[in-house]
């Protein structure tokens, strides 16, 4: 019959602990290698074709007349933030080798983005370029050019339209372009960075704010173009 007392406990086991390994230095999820460069000449047809989709996400096409030869006469005349400029985002799945002929004016900006699963571009093969073997894609661009404010009394930049693909968007793609446009600005010493938004899209606005952005609600966009524009050819002064 017991007395209530506990029985001895069992001696310590001589046979050792399984040794736990550390975790495999692997990266997370899936990476995103991403790069801004400078726009060339060699990157106008991927260029034309980002300014098309665009179009028709804005419900523009009407006003749609862009052509590869107007881009190309148009947008390299100068050198790099002294007129219009173009930053291009380059992605690719494994690291992106280095440019074969970088520009002396901006110095490539990188950055590794991680996702759950992979992203599907069905349009990567006529939107890529290639470094060697290495395929590349092209999920963005953003257009900009300096302008003046005299109330300031500084130089700032103008940002024409900055566009991400559609299958590139909500991942931090846009705010990266940008913010390399804004960073540019301070670099430079520039007093602003101004752009338009259309007022249906409330989350490009959203975003826009959350970014510091300040939307004026009391400026109006005013615009000559046109027969408008072309009726003052022989205005009398």
């Amino acid at each position: 019959m017991s007395n209530g007392s506990a029985a001895p406990p069992p001696p310590p086991s001589t046979t050792p602990e399984p040794s736990v390994a550390p975790p495999e230095a692997t990266p997370f999820g899936h990476p995103l290698f991403t790069r801004i460069r400078i726009a060339t000449p060699l990157d106008v047809p991927f260029i034309l074709k980002m300014i098309h989709q665009m179009a028709i996400f804005q419900s523009l096409t009407h006003v749609f007349t862009a052509t590869e030869s107007s881009l190309s006469s148009n947008l390299f005349l100068s050198p790099p933030f002294h007129s219009f400029t173009i930053f291009l985002l380059e992605l690719s799945s494994s690291p992106i080798p280095p440019l074969p002929s970088p520009s002396p004016s901006f110095t490539p900006i990188e950055k590794t983005f991680n996702f759950d699963s992979p992203i599907s571009d069905p349009e990567k093969n006529a939107f890529s370029v290639h470094y060697g073997n290495n395929q590349v894609a092209l999920g963005g661009y953003i257009l900009f050019f300096p302008n003046f404010s005299a109330l300031v009394g500084k130089p700032g930049f103008y940002v024409d339209n900055v566009f991400v693909k559609e299958c590139y968007r909500r991942k931090g793609l846009g705010k990266m372009l940008l913010s390399a446009v804004a960073k540019q600005a301070v670099k430079m010493g520039y007093g602003r960075v101004d752009w338009v938004v259309l007022d249906w899209n409330v989350n490009a606005i959203k975003f826009y704010e959350q970014m510091g952005a300040k939307v004026l609600p009391e400026w109006k966009l005013c615009r000559l173009t046109g027969d408008a524009l072309q009726a003052y050819q022989n205005y009398n002064i």
